[in-house]
């Protein structure tokens, strides 16, 4: 998918072009794409510290992707204050125009992307305009690998990838258009019959505190005040798995984090998200991914 161009070069997005977040004392970049000739986004990666603030309106699209965590961030969303804790590949999304009052209550590493609306538009396309949600510790795979997949050409600094780098953004940008916009398709009779938001995160969040656990579904239908057999027929309509193979692919994708961003030995790091063995993640992986955790380390 290509973004489309003036016949003129337009200006890279820098830091002015974002909320501000970025701009205050507590942020410690890491690495940026200033310089990359990105017109389309602006990518940073950085330490945030602990903060509270109100943020004028900007002119991009803001999506941070957790590095690290839990932590508790609160947002106003309408005209309340909302809380959520927020694991690693949680992602926070602030639509453009708007002001944003946030805090942040613990210290937490963050990839920032920040999108011009151009995009957006133009994966949309559709009639009419797409308008993004305003979220809080959503959890989006595809989103997740796509801005690490951006992070990684901002680390490599990589001028020379634009064809590459549009594609992911296409892609990005039509997954949020997709699955992070107000007003989207609901399917009734999954709507029906699902969990309600405060019942999956309730379910998510056990899961997460017990990712090296063992877990049965009675403890999660408890969590969530039903009885096991409606749990997992709901939990299904809602997220199109069942409890199983969600809560393997939450295991999955924090033992990718640490293959990415640590060197604990591979059969420790499988226990430590709930695997029985080093075999049984290889073997997930090698199911899933098509590669082998030590093949997966090597590559990143």
């Amino acid at each position: 998918m290509g973004l489309s161009t003036s016949s003129e070069t337009m200006p890279e997005l820098g830091l002015l072009d974002t909320a501000g977040i970025l701009r205050r004392p507590g942020v410690s970049p890491e690495r940026t794409s200033s310089g990359l000739g990105w017109e389309h986004a602006y990518v940073s990666t950085q330490r945030e510290q602990p903060y509270h603030a109100t943020f004028e309106a900007a002119p991009t699209h803001l999506l941070i992707l957790h590095l690290g965590g839990p932590v508790t961030v609160r947002r106003r969303i309408s005209r309340s204050m909302r809380a959520q804790r927020i694991p690693a590949g949680g992602i926070f999304l602030h639509p453009a125009g708007r002001a944003l009052d946030v805090e942040l209550q613990g210290g937490l590493d963050t990839v920032h992307l920040y999108l011009s609306d151009s995009v957006l538009q133009e994966a949309h396309g559709e009639g009419g305009t797409v308008e993004l949600a305003e979220e809080l510790g959503s959890s989006d795979p595809l989103i997740e690998q796509l801005v690490l997949a951006l992070d990684g050409v901002v680390r490599l600094r990589e001028p020379s990838a634009r064809t590459y780098v549009d594609h992911l953004l296409g892609t990005l940008a039509a997954q949020l258009a997709r699955a992070h916009a107000t007003g989207r398709p609901v399917d009734r009779d999954s709507a029906a019959s699902g969990l309600t938001s405060r019942q999956l995160m309730s379910a998510r969040e056990l899961m997460e505190t017990r990712l090296s656990e063992p877990l049965p579904v009675a403890e999660l239908a408890s969590a969530a005040g039903l009885s096991a057999s409606q749990f997992s027929r709901q939990f299904r309509a809602s997220t199109g798995k069942s409890p199983h193979q969600f809560l393997l692919q939450l295991r999955l994708d924090h033992a990718r984090r640490l293959l990415r961003t640590t060197t604990l030995p591979i059969a420790d790091l499988a226990a430590h998200c709930g695997f029985s063995h080093q075999e049984h993640l290889t073997r997930v992986m090698r199911a899933k991914l098509g590669t082998t955790p030590a093949a997966f380390r090597r590559a990143c």
